[in-house]
């Protein structure tokens, strides 16, 4: 009988550890064909045109005939470029996207790991795709590789700080760094969101102001991080033929690829989970539980992505001093200046 229990226990641990891989490993590959199709509808709308539809019922398994194409294409190295570094580049982006959804807390039923130091630990892997993109750049002995990877490096760094700091005011009016607890400090109808000043309706009248700003610098710096329009420079096809992907074909593109893709859930699950509640429902007790609060959560992130394809065949593409400018001396300040005020009321609520 002891033998079959401690079996059984290690057995089931297996298959919770085998769920918690598989389960955020097909939503981000099922999530990434949504995000492809509406990359392609959503340009067609904006530009008054259809877009793909002869494959499948109005196109709508144009994303999978895509990814087929990108897996069938031969898988070229340059010459010249250093295989090893060049060949472990788009695992580095794709791992370091994918790692983030370890700790994103999809619904009260669902949190894949609920650890202290959520909030830290998403920002420190978000320092993967840097160290991805440099290799990227570096390793394909391409100077339009290399100049895209060095202005991506430049951008992520300088963006990471404003973001980094709206981080922190959010943490301190929560008063923890565990995303669980920001979600359950926002608890409640809409009004108590941390976008509206969370919940405390005597000191919030002087706090909406600054999160409401933190939340457009938080959606700007996102914006700066995953290299989407109008700060889309290290990709910049005008200039740069395809930047630090140039060299990448195959599935290797198809990596980078889906990394990106990726990496816009993982900022759009982060400005829900700090400013809109997370699983939270708007309307308080009423449409909420396990199964509506993933469909809450799910929903809001995905609103946000849509935001971003949605301004890239909107707004025309920064030049590289507007974007520095735009972090250094419009971001950074205020930022800084949101979080000590947020610090300050924190402090003497």
């Amino acid at each position: 009988m002891e033998h079959n229990f401690i079996y059984n226990l290690i057995n089931s641990d297996i298959v919770a550890i085998i769920a918690i891989i598989l389960l955020p490993l097909i939503f981000v590959l099922i999530y990434a064909l949504i995000a492809i199709l509406g990359e392609l509808k959503i340009a067609s709308f904006v530009q008054e045109r259809l877009g793909p539809m002869r494959t499948g019922p109005w196109g709508i398994i144009q994303p999978v005939a895509e990814v087929v194409k990108l897996i069938q294409k031969e898988d070229i190295t340059p010459a010249a470029a250093d295989k090893k570094l060049f060949n472990l580049a788009p695992y580095i982006m794709f791992v370091g996207a994918f790692a983030a959804f370890a700790v994103i807390p999809f619904g009260p039923a669902f949190v894949p790991a609920d650890i202290n130091l959520g909030l830290f630990y998403l920002f420190a892997v978000g320092a993967f795709a840097i160290i991805g993109i440099v290799m990227g750049g570096w390793a394909s002995n391409n100077k339009y590789s290399l100049l895209g990877a060095m202005r991506s490096a430049a951008q992520i760094i300088s963006y990471e700080i404003p973001a980094g700091v709206a981080l922190l005011a959010i943490a301190s009016l929560a008063g923890s760094l565990n995303l669980n607890e920001i979600i359950e400090s926002q608890s409640g109808w809409f009004w108590n969101w941390y976008l509206f000043g969370g919940d405390g309706p005597i000191w919030k009248i002087f706090v909406i102001p600054f999160t409401l700003i933190l939340f457009i610098i938080f959606l700007v710096s996102t914006l700066a991080e995953t290299n989407r329009t109008p700060f889309d420079i290290p990709e910049g096809e005008s200039e740069i033929v395809a930047g630090y992907h140039t060299e990448y074909s195959g599935i290797k593109f198809a990596m980078f690829f889906f990394a990106e893709y990726a990496n816009m859930f993982v900022v759009s699950a982060l400005i829900t989970i700090l400013f809109l509640g997370g699983w939270n429902s708007p309307f308080g007790d009423f449409m909420s539980g396990p199964i509506w609060g993933a469909f809450w959560f799910i929903l809001k992130a995905f609103f946000f992505v849509f935001v971003q394809i949605w301004l890239r065949w909107t707004l025309p593409r920064l030049r590289v001093d507007q974007l520095m400018y735009m972090g250094w001396k419009v971001l950074v300040p205020f930022s800084f200046v949101c979080f000590f005020a947020i610090a300050f009321w924190a402090m003497v609520k």
